[in-house]
């Protein structure tokens, strides 16, 4: 991945750390105020076709701020100075819609949202996480002319802690105890990463083994089906999903300001899989730089060729747009 030589705006501590939220529907505003709670920012903006939506939020997360924190409504002018800006606006999944579906109508929102935040803050980090996010991430990487780690999308970040949470409510333990990831699309091919999960520190068979549980094929591929169905069960219910994809945004913005330079499964643009230019989900580093280094991840053989599908998958929708 290739890196940006300027220096980055991005501080240490909440000493004039601002980010710009994009959108303040059901993410922006629930990310809004997950990060308002945080404490890790002095500054939200908040930016929305609906003005008057943005002023409402900016004025209700307010009343909820901790002292060092501010939350304001803005517009394209007041990207200046962020250190990241996360765009969330688009149309919403509708139920029985996939994230594929949305692609088209998205990808023109994108095209005219990216330009604008590029031209106010050329030096800040892009944190994609309108659906499709993979698709958009690479939409938003051309439109943006920014270099490769400055734009992240929130990829499967998402569907890892859906994953871990659903195997620990299967074997009744906490999801910390559980080391496992989800890559690939964030959508139907996403790919569990099975050879590599990891339960107290043993690889899953051996955990079984010694806690008395079945080694089950037939339990966990139901389980994945929990963690890729997921939104559907959630749309289904409430409409839309929020709270999920704010936290997973919380622990992207954190990696990148707390400079840790540990890895989470985000959406980065390169060529993966055998399958040149796309934006797809591998456990990569993050720290001030944004997404600097993609870390090396050992698949056995059917999870390589799952990610080859799914890498795929992003490419047909990707060409199918014909983004210059």
């Amino acid at each position: 991945m290739s890196q940006d030589t300027k220096p980055q705006i991005v501080q240490s501590g909440t000493n004039a750390v601002k980010i710009v939220v994009v959108g303040v529907g059901s993410v922006g505003s629930a990310t809004a105020y997950t990060l308002l709670l945080s404490g890790i920012v002095s500054e939200i903006v908040l930016i929305d076709i609906n003005k008057d939506k943005a002023e409402g939020e900016s004025m209700d997360l307010n009343h909820a701020a901790p002292s060092n924190t501010r939350s304001r409504a803005g517009d394209y002018t007041d990207c200046a100075g962020a250190a990241i800006v996360i765009v969330t606006c688009g149309i919403n999944q509708k139920h029985g819609q996939t994230r594929m579906d949305l692609a088209a109508k998205n990808a023109n929102i994108m095209l005219e949202i990216i330009p604008n935040v590029a031209k106010y803050a050329p030096d800040t980090i892009l944190l994609i996480a309108t659906n499709p996010v993979d698709v958009l991430t690479y939409i938003s990487y051309k439109a943006s002319g920014f270099p490769l780690n400055r734009v992240i999308g929130s990829g499967t970040v998402l569907d890892t802690a859906r994953f871990k949470y659903i195997l620990g409510e299967h074997f009744k333990i906490s999801s910390d105890s559980i080391d496992a990831c989800v890559i690939g699309e964030h959508g139907d091919s996403g790919v569990p990463v099975w050879s590599l999960t990891n339960i107290d520190g043993m690889k899953l068979r051996d955990y079984c083994e010694k806690a008395n549980h079945k080694f089950d094929q037939d339990a966990f591929h139901k389980i994945f089906e929990q963690t890729r169905d997921a939104a559907y069960d959630i749309i289904k219910r409430k409409g839309y999903t929020s709270y999920g994809i704010a936290a997973g945004l919380l622990r992207i913005v954190k990696a990148i300001l707390e400079n840790a330079d540990y890895s989470l499964t985000v959406s980065t643009v390169g060529d993966y899989f055998g399958v040149e230019q796309i934006a797809i989900s591998v456990p990569t580093k993050l720290d001030r730089r944004g997404a600097h280094q993609v870390a090396k991840v050992t698949l056995d053989e059917k999870e390589e060729e799952l990610m080859k599908k799914s890498a795929c998958q992003i490419k047909s929708v990707i060409d199918h747009l014909n983004i210059a």
